[in-house]
């Protein structure tokens, strides 16, 4: 069975930085093509940004150029480093393997101003 655990939320000042990680367990997240999204209080999850196999990435415009994507093959593991951190990006994070039902079980990310 595919799981992916998440790890690194919590508490932050505004331009802050935080780094998430989304362990593959049971596949390997290299070979995935890998999501990112978040859930603020009382709206709708997000897409955030997508990492490709090969490397490349997208990003929604909110977060361009503060949250880059990255994988460690060695590690099964995808991280969103998230750099210059607003009270707007508090959220709840997730990962997931796009267009599977394989979600990370979210990380709570609160920015405080």
């Amino acid at each position: 069975q595919v799981q992916l655990v998440e790890s690194g939320g919590g508490l932050v000042q505004s331009g802050g930085s935080l780094r998430l990680s989304c362990a593959g367990a049971g596949a390997s997240v290299s070979d995935e093509i890998m999501t990112w999204h978040r859930q603020a209080p009382g709206k709708a999850r997000e897409w955030v940004a997508t990492l490709f196999p090969g490397g490349a990435t997208f990003y929604t415009d909110t977060v361009k150029g503060r949250f880059p994507v990255s994988r460690d093959e060695g590690k099964n593991t995808m991280y969103l480093e998230m750099n210059s951190l607003k009270p707007e990006d508090t959220a709840v994070y997730y990962c997931q393997k796009r267009g599977t039902a394989t979600w990370g079980q979210g990380n709570q990310v609160t920015v405080s101003s």
